[in-house]
């Protein structure tokens, strides 16, 4: 997944780092709809990038535009120690409704269909990959590829007004890209269920299931999620960011290959220059000093 052809969105410095919709604005100033703006918005402090999707009149829907913006937030200086955790929100009472329609017409041709599906893909795993957690917080409700977003973030902390659903074959299009990310989340027969029927499940169900980390009342929302972001901010980066490719390789494979791969991870962990921080901090009862 290469950053070529993708443009920076905020500039290098200490505090709030922000690109809006339009040009760059002043900290903690909310871009809003305008002609040719692009729709996420992005802002970082303190180590927490929060990613919007910024397009509430549209159901947040994942053009290719979106996906494309969205795509670059998250490439944007990946690298970088001033990052340690991404949130993915939205506007408006939908978080995101999956793809746009309009987009999927016969007007468009197959190849422009096929960079639409190949683009959420590589989004979708870009998360998966991303060197730092990835948070999403849903307030409202998330379908089709939107769902599939929700499934593919590392954390997702909801509201418990919200719902999600997977309601493609209701059109004649099955969410056969979505029930990728949903068939990892939670168990097999509520992923067809979800997928055959496409009526939706609450915020409630959602987190019996596992497609959620955590529901909470609407007000506490952005509370409880900055809670987390926090506290995964004020860990080493790198030792964070070694532990979430282990985890995510050793899930695949059977149960001495994934021991095997998570025992060599653990020495390369007690190698770090952090890991040994952290070791001697604790037996000498300080705080760590991070490296980054």
């Amino acid at each position: 997944m290469a950053a070529a052809g993708l443009r920076a969105f905020a500039t290098r410095g200490p505090g709030w780092r922000w690109r809006g919709r339009g040009a760059p604005l002043s900290a903690g100033v909310c871009s809003r709809s305008e002609p040719g703006a692009r729709p996420t918005s992005a802002r970082q402090r303190d180590g927490i990038r929060n990613i919007v999707l910024s397009d509430p009149k549209k159901r947040n829907a994942l053009s290719l535009a979106m996906l494309k913006s969205l795509q670059t937030d998250l490439l944007h200086e990946s690298e970088s120690k001033d990052l340690r955790v991404i949130i993915i929100s939205a506007e408006g009472p939908v978080f995101s409704s999956g793809h746009d329609l309009k987009e999927l017409t016969d007007e468009r041709s197959p190849d422009y269909h096929a960079e639409v599906f190949q683009t959420c893909s590589e989004v979708m795993m870009l998360i998966q990959n991303h060197p730092v957690p990835i948070i999403a917080m849903v307030n409202g409700l998330a379908t089709a590829a939107g769902c599939q977003l929700v499934a593919s973030c590392d954390i997702a902390v909801a509201s418990d007004k919200s719902s999600f659903a997977t309601p493609g074959v209701n059109i004649g299009l099955f969410c056969s890209t979505p029930g990728v990310a949903l068939g990892r989340a939670v168990p097999r027969k509520v992923a067809l269920e979800m997928l055959f029927t496409g009526e939706p499940i609450s915020a409630q169900e959602a987190l019996l299931h596992g497609l959620l980390s955590k529901v909470v009342p609407a007000e506490q929302l952005e509370e409880e999620t900055m809670r987390i972001a926090r506290k995964i901010a004020s860990l080493s980066r790198r030792v964070v960011s070694l532990g979430k490719a282990a985890f995510y390789r050793q899930l695949p494979q059977d149960l001495r290959t994934a021991y095997h791969l998570t025992s060599q991870t653990m020495v390369d962990n007690v190698a770090l220059q952090d890991g040994q921080e952290g070791i001697k901090a604790f037996i000498q009862k300080r705080k760590p000093i991070w490296s980054q």
